[in-house]
């Protein structure tokens, strides 16, 4: 062979081998999920923040999580009135925030957007 066939053989391998680990190690980047839901009103003093999560993007469930002012996280069904109306409220705070500079007590928990 040629000086540059060995070359190019060499880059073409080293270019599979890191796409292939590329892949594997994407894959492997854990999501955190909720693996349950619990159908109970939350407090809206609690709440600080919300975010949604679908099921088939790395979670086996469709769920809303909400974040308490002190981190933890409330999972909650997705399509019931009261979640609806507490998504409402949490960006009505946000919006709040964001105007006060997150200064104001009420802000106390709230994630910086």
């Amino acid at each position: 062979m040629a000086p540059w066939g060995d070359t190019k053989l060499f880059f073409c391998i080293l270019f599979i081998t890191c796409c292939c680990y590329c892949t594997v190690t994407f894959a492997q980047i854990p999501m955190d999920c909720c693996l349950s839901v619990r159908n109970r009103t939350i407090d809206k003093q609690v709440v600080a923040g919300y975010r949604r999560q679908y099921s088939g993007q790395g979670c086996s469930i469709d769920a809303m999580i909400f974040l308490a002012r002190r981190g933890k996280k409330l999972c909650v069904p997705h399509d019931e009135p009261w979640v609806q109306d507490l998504v409402k409220h949490v960006m009505i705070l946000e919006k709040h925030c964001k105007k006060h500079n997150y200064k104001d007590n009420r802000c106390i928990g709230v994630p910086h957007q």
